[in-house]
């Protein structure tokens, strides 16, 4: 192969491959905790590609797999065709919390980094100048965190990520924890930055759970299934931009998002119902009134079948506000979720029928049923000394499966869902769970 040749190969090389990466966390009990499965996708120059997935889907530990802050388990991971082991000064982030330094003005913030690789100072103050100018902040150099927006923060990070003049861009969530009107300002203003050839970067990642989000963003979405995270589907996203919402193309993209969100890894309809979970598995972190919120909205608002797109539309809800609660309504089997749509099941529809004390029986006798752990919290409780339990002690059992937060959180639920049911009770000053009434 001649030089030409060679440079041209060199060329056409992906800016970022990612070729069968794991990752696994230690279990309390020696067990791992898979969070990523063999995990392939590749970057190309000008491209911006979205990770789209729910909450615990693993998108982040692969982001921060990428930017050298965690090591995969297995695989490998290769930037501009080189092995990809550690952090690259030509790899940056930008955060969902900001991430900024209280104690630093905006000017320091944004140099920060220039400093950090020994830039001359004199020159490292020039670009910074230039970049804040260039992300819309100029006049707030001098500026500390606690005096800007929540967007005003979000574009000094902006900024301290582009003065390094990076390669590859990562952005997990970078919208997220601000307000409508403002992520969308910022978000419009980056993508005419980017579209414009203004900043200084050859592509870009992004991690959201923002459906519409990521088509108004992206080149190509990348769907994440759960437990373990793995790619699950590839949509390509081929619209001009400027992109509007309302277009009909737009719509249909959204919708067939959706329908790939409510299909398994295998290619089948995530369905009628999803397997019996067990004692120390995850739940959906939702409660009881969520779900009969929901349910009651199906009922009322879309006569018991709801396309999932504008449901969630009318709720202002994202897929981490309605995913969750459709999967507890499954668990339930209150309602299923095929195709991009949640349809009330019979049970379902006898539920929202009925009165309080008749919805409590249906929802105990669904949770004892389904639920194994709200089963044994209560075949428990009949075995002790005064039917009578501390909350560690179901705590400690589930932990042996799960880490500590995960533990807690899925006692809280299952908990909040016993205690709607009335199947027993909790005293939140003593931790006692208990099938009697609960102490003064």
């Amino acid at each position: 192969m001649d030089g030409a040749a060679k440079i041209a190969e060199k060329r056409e090389l992906p800016i970022l491959e990612v070729k069968g990466v794991r990752k696994a966390f230690p279990r309390p009990d020696g067990s791992q905790l898979l969070v990523l499965d063999e995990v392939d996708l590749s970057l190309k120059k000008g491209e911006i590609v979205g990770l789209l997935g729910r909450s615990g889907s693993g998108k982040s530990t692969l982001l921060r797999t990428i930017a050298g802050l965690t090591q995969p388990s297995s695989g490998q991971l290769s930037f501009k065709g080189q092995p990809l082991t550690s952090t690259s000064p030509e790899v940056t982030m930008v955060f969902q919390n900001f991430a900024l330094f209280p104690w630093l003005s905006v000017l320091e913030n944004v140099q920060l980094g220039l400093e950090a690789r020994g830039d001359d100072p004199q020159l490292a103050r020039v670009k910074a100048l230039k970049a804040i100018e260039l992300i819309g902040l100029s006049g707030f150099e001098s500026a500390y965190p606690k005096e800007l927006s929540g967007g005003m923060r979000q574009r000094v990070g902006f900024a301290r990520a582009l003065v390094v003049d990076p390669t590859l861009l990562l952005m997990d969530e970078p919208f997220s924890a601000l307000d409508v009107l403002t992520a969308e300002t910022l978000r419009s203003d980056f993508l005419e930055l980017w579209h414009d050839g203004k900043i200084p970067i050859s592509a870009i990642l992004i991690v959201t759970h923002n459906i519409e989000e990521a088509v108004l963003m992206c080149d190509r979405v990348m769907i994440f299934t759960s437990n373990p995270g793995r790619i699950g589907a590839e949509v390509p996203i081929q619209l001009p931009h400027p992109r509007d919402r309302q277009n009909d193309a737009f719509r249909k993209i959204v919708d067939d998002i959706y329908v790939e969100m409510t299909m398994t890894s295998k290619g089948k309809v995530a369905g009628t119902r999803p397997h019996r979970p067990e004692l120390g598995e995850r739940l959906p972190a939702v409660t009881s009134n969520e779900m009969i919120g929901l349910l009651e909205s199906l009922d009322n608002d879309y006569d018991g079948r709801a396309d999932l797109p504008q449901l969630a539309q009318g709720l202002q809800w994202e897929i981490d506000d309605l995913f969750p609660v459709a999967e507890g309504l499954q668990w339930f089997g209150l309602a299923d979720v095929s195709e991009g749509d949640i349809v009330l099941t019979a049970s379902g529809r006898t539920f929202v029928e009925q009165d309080i004390t008749e919805r409590k029986k249906i929802f105990a006798q669904t949770l004892l049923t389904n639920v194994p752990l709200a089963a044994h919290i209560v075949a428990v409780l009949n075995e002790r000394p005064g039917r009578r339990a501390p909350w560690s002690r179901f705590l400690a059992e589930i932990e042996d499966h799960l880490a500590a937060g995960e533990a807690d959180t899925v006692l809280d639920t299952v908990i909040e869902w016993g205690r709607f049911a009335e199947v027993f009770q909790y005293n939140d000053s003593t931790g006692i769970l208990s099938l009697e009434e609960p102490e003064a």
